[in-house]
């Protein structure tokens, strides 16, 4: 079974919705933090190496 990433929206983004979203559940199987724009969810995402996202 593979993993689906869970995203989330910053608490800080109340600006009309252009946000990203971050998807952490998948740091501890794949060290792997995705990113997608909040306005797409069905688009592309990005995913950044866990300690990458740290810095």
């Amino acid at each position: 079974m593979v993993e689906a990433p869970q995203y989330v929206k910053s608490s800080y983004s109340d600006n009309g919705g252009a946000c990203v979203e971050v998807a952490v559940n998948l740091i501890g199987t794949h060290d792997l933090v995705p990113v997608r724009d909040s306005k797409n969810p069905e688009g592309p995402s990005l995913g950044f190496a866990s300690a990458a996202w740290r810095q």
